[in-house]
């Protein structure tokens, strides 16, 4: 896995402030360098630099079920559009569902997500 998850609620607030965005109907993705990412390059067993995604599925979307079918989906995504096309890394990564994304399969989603990361420029083709 070439991520970790962001545990910090401050981290979620600086992406979505003074991140770059991309918005399509399924998803929204927002995008801030990650300033720790030299130390934790440093401190990581092969010194390789990570990104740190955060999945976020709010209560319009459905119940509990839902959300967590819809976050399990955009995580599946996220590991399709990096094997496939390799996504930069030291970055603070959020994907926040949108209402079309309850009804998606993870192959259409992550085709949305790899065009959204193609328009913030982290895909390395």
């Amino acid at each position: 896995m070439k991520f970790h998850a962001i545990r910090e609620n401050h981290l979620y607030a600086k992406a979505y402030s003074k991140g770059k965005r991309a918005v399509l109907p399924s998803l929204a993705v927002y995008v801030l360098p990650d300033y720790t990412a030299e130390a934790r390059r440093r401190a990581h067993p092969r010194h390789e630099k990570t990104n740190r995604i955060g999945l976020t599925a709010t209560k319009k979307l459905g119940g509990a079920v839902v959300r967590n079918r819809v976050k399990r989906i955009m995580r599946e995504a996220y590991r399709t559009v990096d094997r496939e096309h390799t996504v930069k890394t030291g970055f603070l990564i959020v994907i926040a569902a949108r209402e079309r994304a309850t009804d998606m399969t993870s192959t259409l989603l992550a085709h949305d997500l790899e065009a959204a990361l193609s328009r913030l420029h982290l895909l390395v083709r």
